[in-house]
């Protein structure tokens, strides 16, 4: 991790520096401004996540998350966006690391892939989903708990939503727990996050993130998964139709 702090401070200096100057620069059209976030923005915020992979198993994941998390309420109050946004990924990602520490198999992680997408989709999309009112009847709200890339030229931002912070951190994080491929993973995790964003503006409107990102991580490691949980419902098997001529042996 130590030869990894120079990027981690290099890349957070520019990123810092663009948030901080994003309205001094050119002004695009939309479909420009969704490449620019989708090719360059997005991935180079997203490589910090990268960047810090190697602490996934740190002890102290949960403590940094929640001073993280403190210090973006701060950062908020004093009105300082760029440290807020940044505290807020990295307290998303420490959590995101802790709480794939609490699987324990790969089966776990598949199934959460398989069930958040329903779940944000429901948020998103039904006229009582948290999301939707959030979005529709308190969007001061949205904007706090959520991650902005700001727009070049505008004071406008595209938002991701925390959520979509934790599940990408946990995925990436299974990719190398569970030896998969960590950088096809954060490849396809990251280009999710910039297709929803061109669906959203051809949409019209805001659209659910977590769907592409569980997508991107299971395409990712498809026949890799397929591989590990294969024998482990064989072996399953095997011991269960041992028991069964076991029992019928005893009767």
């Amino acid at each position: 991790m130590v030869g990894r702090a120079a990027p981690v401070l290099g890349l957070g200096v520019g990123l810092g520096l663009y948030f901080a100057l994003h309205e001094r620069l050119w002004e695009a059209s939309m479909w420009w401004d969704i490449a620019f976030l989708a090719l360059v923005l997005i991935p180079a915020c997203f490589a910090l996540v990268w960047l810090v992979l190697p602490l996934r198993t740190w002890r102290g994941l949960l403590p940094a998350a929640i001073v993280l998390g403190g210090a973006a309420t701060a950062f908020h109050l004093a009105g300082w966006g760029t440290p807020e946004n940044f505290c807020k990924l990295f307290a998303l990602t420490a959590v995101g690391f802790w709480f794939l520490a609490r699987f324990e198999a790969l089966s776990w992680v598949v199934l959460i892939a398989a069930i958040v997408p329903l779940v944000d989709a429901y948020s998103v999309f039904s006229p009582r989903g948290p999301t939707n009112v959030i979005v529709s009847e308190h969007r001061d709200v949205f904007t706090t708990l959520s991650f902005a890339f700001p727009i070049p030229g505008e004071a406008d931002s595209a938002n991701l939503g925390l959520p979509d912070l934790l599940f990408f951190a946990l995925f990436l994080a299974a990719s190398a727990r569970f030896v998969l491929r960590p950088g096809v993973t954060w490849i396809l995790l990251t280009a999710s996050f910039g297709a929803t964003l061109a669906l959203a503006a051809a949409w019209r409107g805001g659209l659910p993130a977590l769907p592409l990102l569980s997508i991107g991580f299971l395409v990712a490691n498809a026949d890799l998964i397929w591989q590990r949980l294969r024998p482990a419902e064989q072996e399953r098997h095997s011991v269960e139709t041992g028991t069964r001529s076991s029992r019928r042996s005893d009767a």
